[in-house]
């Protein structure tokens, strides 16, 4: 597939929106959704963290991030994507690339759509200067596990390669490295409200260090 990504702008706003329903069924409530006034946030605010994927001009897949100066205390989603408005959280001067929102239409996944907007995300990182990539990663396939083992040593037999999930292990396959488990994170069923922030040094930060 001839896969291009680009910024998006309000007037892509329901194409969107058609790509968080796919991704995001039922039961998945409508109101979490973005919505017109989170997508305007996201182009006014930091326009170089609104991303798109299109196929043959269709929009395939969305990425959405912002810059904040990390310190390695917990946080939750609504806490550093501002509720999906970004406005009080994106930091100009901050330090790593936040990825706070991605997501595939089911009927392009496996053919790499995911992969090239997280590379379009370390272009970013590297372009702008920042020490890193992170994100807080879902772990949706813990709950089959959770009466037999912590989240932590979940996480490290997918690293390992012991077990596979379907959010961190594409994660790892990123060149994306585990950091800390946190709770409370998002309300998520599968991933027991857990996630795992994982990071991406840039190669070019020739000071960087890695967090945590």
């Amino acid at each position: 597939m001839d896969i291009r990504v680009r910024p998006y702008t309000l007037d892509d706003f329901e194409a969107l929106l058609t790509v968080q329903r796919e991704a995001f069924p039922p039961p998945f409530p409508e109101e979490l959704l973005w919505n017109r006034e989170q997508i305007a946030a996201h182009v006014e605010v930091f326009p170089e963290g609104a991303m798109v994927a299109e196929v043959d001009g269709i929009i395939a897949g969305s990425a959405t991030s912002l810059i904040v100066r990390f310190t390695g205390e917990p946080h939750t989603w609504a806490e550093v994507a501002d509720d999906g408005y970004i406005r009080r959280s994106h930091q100009p001067d901050g330090d790593s690339l936040y990825g706070i929102d991605l997501c595939v239409r089911p009927s392009f996944r496996g053919h790499g759509v995911a992969q090239a907007l997280y590379e379009a995300r370390k272009n970013l990182v590297r372009s702008l200067g920042l020490k890193r990539l992170i994100a807080g990663c879902r772990i949706p396939g813990f709950h089959r596990y959770a009466g037999s083992m912590t989240a932590e040593e979940y996480v490290q037999k997918v690293v390992q390669g012991e077990l596979k999930d379907l959010v961190l292990s594409f994660m790892v396959k990123q060149g994306l490295k585990p950091v800390q488990v946190m709770d409370d994170y998002l309300e998520d069923e599968e991933s027991m409200n857990k996630a795992v922030l994982v990071e991406w040094l840039n190669p070019d930060d020739k000071e960087g260090k890695k967090i945590g």
